[in-house]
């Protein structure tokens, strides 16, 4: 499972033939959290409050690049990093 981002911690991953809909992983802590692209909104799984606004904000703002990776996943390329939050 290819990993495209890793910031405060937390770690994003995005897998290859996984199922609908848009998705992302999230690993923090031992904890893991499936969180929906199109609005931020937890699938899966739980990851602690301040954990999972600083996941929300983070993609919202990288909303597009992480809706291309979801399509070269179910494509089979090679996906894209994505910079973390922590990167200005």
């Amino acid at each position: 499972m290819p990993t495209i981002s890793i910031f405060f911690g937390l770690i994003v991953r995005m897998y290859y033939n996984d199922h609908n809909p848009p998705h992302f992983h999230v690993l923090y802590q031992g904890m893991e959290a499936v969180f929906a692209i199109e609005n931020g909104d937890i699938l899966d799984g739980d990851l602690p409050n301040r954990a999972k606004r600083i996941i929300r904000e983070w993609s919202s703002d990288h909303h597009g690049e992480l809706l291309e990776n979801w399509e070269r996943a179910r494509q089979k390329l090679p996906l894209n990093g994505i910079p973390g939050a922590d990167v200005e």
